[in-house]
């Protein structure tokens, strides 16, 4: 046998072969346009589109609401349609709606052209997700922890882009950057062209169904009394009450996204005598860390038992991420710098645990042949989170360090209880549908 060439053995570590490694392609080029994006649509909104403060916050609100539908909505289509073309229209449909808020300063259309936006957007996240579930087979968890991997790489670039780029401060570098937004969906649609459609359950299922032969001379003919044959339906994650009560509490574990983009930075600055220097090295320590290890963490997920037991480390983190911020309200400046480079490594570790647990939970508590329907409801818990995570936060942090306290044991409860709604049957394994897409 030869020596293994370098692209051998990337196959060897990146799952599902060379769809495995386009589809990672499309993830980071698409979050490159989103940290372009992200980091200057406030500003895009103020000075580019003329709007005020609360015209933004109604903006905002309103297409971040529209955006919940996304995930379902995705989700039941992919159960459907193939799932290769389904997500590149979407791809498509981003970049036209990014490319439109060029064409109007109009809060009218603005809303209508970003509430498309952000319904693509939450869609396109579950179809990725979905794939990659598909194409990876049983190593689906380590998949998941290198996409992220390369989510965090892809934010990175775009917000240093970003930052660059700003410093000419002008209007025109506003626009700029929107067309970069666009031009990442455009080329996230043409690297998914080149993937193949992953297997499918559903269609595997259909097309294992044997068809009525026709009767050779000498066959005795069907009574008409033989009992017809029964008319399956296919599972609904709406009338799952296990899986909708799971997608609840993943709304509350998702919290940890709320704690580093809202929580953490104000509470730094208003309630503790940390310098504010800190605040953006916090949230850099937070993204290197993922880089560094979200994927050996990919191990806590490894199984649906593993993600299950694991859940009590997840809540331990919560627990301590808590506590160090409430203890940052007390004491001199080193003090509160040292509590809170602890909470944001607790509540990092908790991100990256949570991150592993949810995609192989969610993936096995879903019947193979309604996936996409499952994954679509379950994409609902970021949705959800995404617009009451603020006021959660906000509450927490109003409440002073009694506040951290109690969201870090609630938290924690909520591991607790995720963990009895996923138990197992007394032989050591989950109450789940023996057979996932995975192994088709």
């Amino acid at each position: 046998m030869g020596k293994p060439t370098w692209r051998t053995a990337l196959s060897d570590r990146i799952p599902g072969g060379r769809d495995g490694r386009r589809m990672l392609t499309v993830t980071f080029v698409d979050r490159i346009g989103s940290g372009l994006w992200g980091a200057t649509a406030t500003l895009y909104f103020t000075y580019a589109a003329g709007l005020s403060t609360a015209e933004i916050g109604v903006l905002l609100a309103v297409s971040g609401s529209v955006g919940i539908a996304g995930p379902p909505l995705g989700g039941l289509l992919a159960d459907r349609v193939p799932l290769r073309p389904l997500l590149i229209i979407v791809q498509l449909v981003r970049a036209v709606a990014s490319l439109a808020l060029l064409t109007t300063t109009d809060l009218g259309l603005l809303l209508a052209i970003t509430s498309v936006g952000s319904l693509g957007d939450r869609a396109a996240s579950v179809l990725t997700k979905l794939y990659a579930t598909r194409v990876a087979g049983p190593d689906r968890v380590r998949y998941q922890a290198i996409s992220r991997t390369a989510m965090n790489v892809g934010w990175a670039v775009g917000g240093l882009a970003a930052a660059a780029a700003l410093t000419g401060g002008t209007v025109t570098v506003y626009r700029w950057l929107l067309i970069g937004d666009a031009l990442s969906f455009l080329a996230s649609a043409l690297f998914t062209l080149g993937c193949a459609e992953p297997p499918s359950a559903t269609r595997i299922a259909a097309t294992s169904t044997p068809a009525p032969s026709e009767p050779t001379p000498g066959d005795t003919a069907p009574s008409d009394s033989a009992p017809a044959p029964e008319k399956t339906t296919a599972p609904t994650p709406w009338r799952d009450r296990r899986y909708l009560t799971y997608t609840a509490s993943e709304a509350v574990l998702f919290l940890d996204d709320s704690v580093f983009k809202i929580g953490l930075p104000l509470w730094a600055v208003t309630a503790t005598s940390a310098p504010h220097q800190l605040v953006p090295l916090l949230l850099v320590l937070n993204n290197v860390l993922v880089v560094l290890f979200q994927v050996p963490f990919a191990r806590f997920g490894a199984t649906p038992n593993t993600a299950r037991t694991s859940l009590w480390p997840l809540a331990g983190a919560f627990l301590l991420g808590g506590a160090a911020l409430a203890a940052s309200a007390v004491g001199a400046p080193w003090f509160a710098a040292v509590t809170l480079v602890l909470a944001a490594t607790a509540f990092t570790v908790a991100e990256m645990l949570h991150a592993t647990i949810s995609w192989e939970l969610s993936v096995v508590l879903a019947p193979p042949t309604a996936q996409g329907a499952y994954l679509g409801v379950h994409g609902l818990a970021q949705a959800v989170q995404r617009s009451v995570g603020p006021l959660a936060l906000t509450a927490a942090i109003a409440a002073g360090p009694l506040g951290w306290l109690g969201l870090g044991a609630g938290l924690a409860a909520m591991c607790g209880a995720q963990r009895h709604l996923v138990r197992d049957r007394g032989d050591g394994a989950l109450s789940v549908a023996p057979v996932t897409v995975s192994e088709h």
